[in-house]
């Protein structure tokens, strides 16, 4: 049973891809109590990909420019939670295909779901 679905800002940050990179980011939210509620993090052609789902996205976005860190622009997603993981993810796509969009990304807790058409 889903506890609940939320909307969630996230922002894209993309860093090298050495050993401790992200030892390194997470150490740096902490001291900065900077909570997240999630992050998805992979590796990319040269580099990494970190999404960063803030509680606070100004305090993100502050410590950003503190250290120069390169932030995408704000990007919207759904943060899906509950014990039965397949079925918020079924609400979640389900609600935004009701309402004329997809999906561009999706993993255990969060799915991106796009904008309706402007057809629609």
């Amino acid at each position: 049973m889903a506890k609940g679905i939320r909307k969630v800002d996230y922002y894209v940050l993309h860093t090298n891809d050495q050993p401790g990179e992200g030892a390194h980011l997470l150490k740096t939210l902490k001291k900065h109590k900077v909570n997240l509620l999630a992050l998805t993090a992979f590796p990319t052609g040269g580099g990494s990909q970190v999404d960063l789902i803030p509680e606070k996205p100004q305090q993100l976005i502050d410590l950003a420019k503190k250290f120069g860190w390169k932030l995408s622009s704000k990007k919207t997603g759904f943060m899906a939670r509950g014990k039965d993981r397949a079925h918020p993810m079924a609400v979640a796509i389900g609600s935004g295909a009701d309402a004329g969009g997809g999906v561009d990304a999706g993993v255990t807790g969060m799915s991106t779901i796009t904008r309706p058409r402007a057809s629609c």
